[in-house]
């Protein structure tokens, strides 16, 4: 969905947090949702953004993120974020219909096996875990495997999945935090979501999120599209989002 949004905006930003990708990858480190937020915060900052209207697109984990920045920003805390739209896409904000799969499960107890686990976790396993998150028709190619693959192993990011997954946990801490500035803020709210999505299904997750987050639009892709709309249906994710855009 790159090049649109360049298309589209003056200036679009997307960052890896800390852990993900090509940034650091420290361990020990405790991992959080709030720092992760301040880390954009402080992004923002430098590139001169703090005063600029912002329009923010998030997916899994960076709808948490995205909701501790909206908290902050609701809050007029120091430093925040000025929100011009949020657009969700699949993630579990809402840990009660939240569904981690087996391996994440295992990992965010950060026992001994998790331990163990980092370690043994290869190519073949983790080519299993994600296709599973993935529709049928809509599976990435063997390039894109080794891709995502590869920016998992860089700086040995795989031996700190179990210090990650702790937002799993923090998601249960901070329902209130997190799910109550969803339900209550005036910024322009929007959902894209593919329902075939095993990790927040449908029709829980929706039926959830259209009784608590009342003030949102929602768009519903196609039934073969999984967790990754945005990779699965780049077409349908984009119509989606700029018909929100050019909504208000």
């Amino acid at each position: 969905i790159w090049d649109p949004l360049t298309q589209r905006f003056h200036r679009v930003i997307a960052l890896d947090f800390l852990g993900f990708g090509f940034s650091d990858k420290p361990r020990p480190h405790r991992y959080s949702i709030f720092e992760q937020a301040s880390i954009v915060e402080a992004l923002v900052a430098h590139l001169g953004l703090s005063h600029q209207r912002l329009n923010l697109i998030s997916h899994d984990y960076g709808d948490t993120v995205a909701l501790e920045l909206l908290y902050r920003s609701d809050q007029n805390r120091t430093g925040h974020l000025i929100f011009n739209s949020l657009c969700l896409s699949n993630g579990g904000i809402f840990p009660e219909t939240h569904h981690p799969r087996l391996l994440q499960t295992l990992l965010k107890d950060s026992s001994i096996l998790a331990t163990v686990l980092t370690r043994l976790t290869n190519f073949m396993i983790f080519q299993k875990g994600i296709g599973e998150v993935f529709g049928p028709y809509t599976q990435p190619t063997d390039a894109e495997f080794w891709d995502m693959w590869t920016s998992l192993r860089y700086n040995d990011g795989n031996l700190v999945l179990d210090s990650i997954l702790q937002y799993i946990n923090q998601r249960f801490q901070h329902r209130d935090r997190w799910v109550g500035v969803l339900t209550s803020t005036h910024a322009p709210l929007h959902m894209i979501y593919g329902p075939l999505d095993p990790v927040n299904p449908h029709p829980q997750f929706i039926r959830l999120y259209l009784h608590l987050v009342k003030r949102s639009t929602i768009t519903i892709l196609d039934d073969h599209i999984s967790h990754y709309p945005q990779l699965e249906d780049p077409t349908g994710f984009l119509k989606a989002y700029f018909n929100f855009i050019h909504s208000f």
